[in-house]
């Protein structure tokens, strides 16, 4: 192993996540085809080997140090980009269900060889936008574990998220600042997405030292049946 898997690895041990030795070579086949892949199509502007190690796949991990994966059967990714944060937490815990929403055909595709390289088996890919595949009855209010590493305000991330969470079930915003503002702005939608704040979970990334947030929600009724409303409303005009 080199210094960075030698790092990662001590990292997430010290938080109680030991890693195979296939665990490890599956992350290091992902960093290999999202830098590769990266050449051709805009993934992420990540590419130098620790700082993918450090802010991709140690910060998706972070979600696992404060819920219990083991109680995790299903869980949805919402608006996941280049798989983070599901597929490094279902590479850690392969008895993950995992289903990944993303509007961009090209971005499922890449998700998709990733998964086929990786061999990860009980992944759903769904291209699509969050709004119009959570009035799917599958995919309503079903899952344990909903979340999303993504920069929207929380009061328009509950919209895309809480409808995908079953009935106590949890959604974690994965935020990087401080959110408290957010969370003020976004008490009108808890209300009417029938969910309420459980904790904010705080800590900082490691070598670069930036601070992470995490906003654990948890799901108190079933979804409104006007929600989430059609795709492109909640943007226009989020429940603040």
């Amino acid at each position: 192993m080199d210094n960075t898997a030698v790092q990662f690895t001590a990292l997430v041990q010290a938080q109680r996540i030991t890693l195979s030795p296939k665990q490890l070579e599956q992350f290091e086949l992902y960093f290999t085809e999202l830098v590769s892949w990266n050449e051709k199509m805009n993934l992420t502007g990540i590419t130098e080997r620790e700082q993918v190690y450090m802010k991709h796949f140690y910060d998706s991990l972070s979600l696992a140090f404060f819920m219990n994966m083991g109680e995790v059967n299903t869980l949805a990714d919402i608006g996941s980009g280049a798989g983070f944060p599901g597929i490094p937490l279902k590479i850690c815990f392969p008895h993950l269900k995992l289903t990944i929403v993303d509007s961009l055909s090209k971005r499922i595709s890449f998700l998709q060889h990733v998964c086929d390289t990786l061999q990860l088996k009980n992944v759903q890919l769904i291209h699509g936008r969050a709004e119009d595949v959570a009035r799917q009855f599958i995919h309503r209010d079903a899952y344990d574990l909903v979340t999303a590493r993504a920069v929207a305000r929380l009061a328009l991330l509950n919209e895309f998220c809480l409808p995908f969470t079953r009935k106590d079930g949890f959604f974690a915003a994965m935020k990087g600042n401080d959110p408290s503002e957010e969370l003020t702005e976004a008490k009108r939608s808890f209300k009417e997405l029938r969910a309420e704040l459980q904790k904010v979970e705080s800590f900082t990334l490691p070598v670069e030292e930036s601070a992470r947030h995490i906003v654990i929600i948890r799901k108190s009724g079933a979804t409104p049946a006007k929600y989430p409303r059609k795709a492109g409303m909640p943007a226009k005009a989020p429940l603040i």
